[in-house]
């Protein structure tokens, strides 16, 4: 390729400091086109007096037609050949209509698919990104911490995850990083669970995943508590998820392949009996997405970087009966990972 262009709004972010969002794939706030020359904002009126205070380095170029209508003589314009394209971010209908008129083009302009060039870059964080997902994973940790204290019997899940976006507007996030997951008794055998009208009990399972924005950056957190108390069988299922956790911790280090965690911590749930119920990766890289990479899986080993910010989270899901997530946000350093998620509720069961 000698042009790239960008849709995905994290990578557009990333590259310009374009802030908006896109409501949904078939809905895009703007594009970049960069080639060695030229660093371009392809966006609409909706969008052109944010797109020139932020994206301070592209020349903001406005719509004034369709975009298929109109996006062909731009890249005429700037003398495009190949235009690489985020092939996880485009859907076939825009490229099929678009890749007929580049065409027709003189000279002809050909699509040609980009993956992981940006999102590779994205990986290793620099210390204006650190700062932003710290100060997030110190709010979410107040805030849990606050609203763990007001668990009572009878609250239902969705009055709690109301409870924790409204705290997290009052603190000054941004917004939540994904739809807080509150989970308890059975519906915690779930591991992407959506809150419900069901109350809470005593000495069953509630699971937490949480975690906000700031300043565009997320964090990511799970705590799985108990009110007064937990069964025998539950405290034997979250004891080995905590060994697990602890133990993968010490392998998330600079030069270690990203299998080796999530292979200590399925070695220990699966020698305590639970091997069958933990069917997700061990973690994933964090950052401006909530899920990017790298991936800490069993599968497509790669070497974990200092500055790489990942998640800790292994599980055990028992259908019918509940499951428990525990779930830190690491930064790998030289000297091995630091824990950004300061919440210490854990038990010593």
């Amino acid at each position: 390729m000698d042009t790239l262009w960008v849709l995905q709004p994290e990578n557009r972010r990333y590259l310009s400091g374009f802030k908006a969002t896109d409501g949904q794939l078939t809905e895009s706030s703007g594009s970049l086109l960069i080639n060695k020359d030229s660093l371009i904002l392809v966006t609409d009126s909706r969008y052109t007096t944010e797109a020139e205070k932020e994206a301070v380095d592209f020349e903001v170029t406005t719509l004034k037609k369709g975009f298929t209508e109109s996006f062909p003589k731009i890249v005429s314009k700037l003398g495009a050949r190949v235009v690489g394209f985020d092939e996880n971010h485009l859907t076939w209908g825009v490229h099929r209509e678009l890749a007929k008129k580049l065409r027709r083009l003189s000279p002809p302009v050909r699509l040609a698919p980009v993956k992981g060039l940006v999102e590779g870059m994205r990986e290793i964080k620099d210390r204006d990104e650190i700062h932003a997902m710290s100060a997030a994973a110190d709010l979410m940790s107040d805030i849990l911490s606050a609203v763990i204290k007001t668990l009572r019997p009878g609250k239902t899940e969705k009055e709690i995850a109301w409870q924790i976006e409204g705290l997290a507007r009052e603190g000054g996030a941004d917004g939540l990083a994904f739809p807080s997951i509150v989970a308890s008794g059975p519906n915690s055998a779930l591991p992407h669970a959506m809150p419900t009208d069901r109350k809470i009990r005593a000495k069953e399972p509630i699971t937490f995943d949480v975690g906000v924005k700031i300043d565009g950056y997320c964090c990511d957190m799970t705590r799985t508590v108990f009110l007064d108390g937990a069964t025998p069988k539950f405290k034997k299922i979250y004891k080995t998820v905590r060994a697990a956790q602890l133990a993968a911790l010490k392998q998330i280090r600079p030069g270690i392949k990203s299998t080796v965690p999530d292979s200590t911590a399925r070695q220990i749930i699966q020698d305590a009996g639970f091997g069958d119920y933990f069917g997700h990766s061990l973690g994933h890289g964090v950052g401006l997405a909530t899920h990017e990479g790298p991936r800490l899986g069993p599968e497509k080993p790669v070497e974990l970087k200092e500055g790489m910010v990942v998640t800790d989270e292994p599980g055990i899901y028992i259908p019918g009966l509940g499951g428990v997530r525990l779930e830190e946000m690491v930064l790998i350093k030289k000297e091995g990972p630091q824990i950004l998620t300061r919440d210490g509720h854990f038990y010593d069961f």
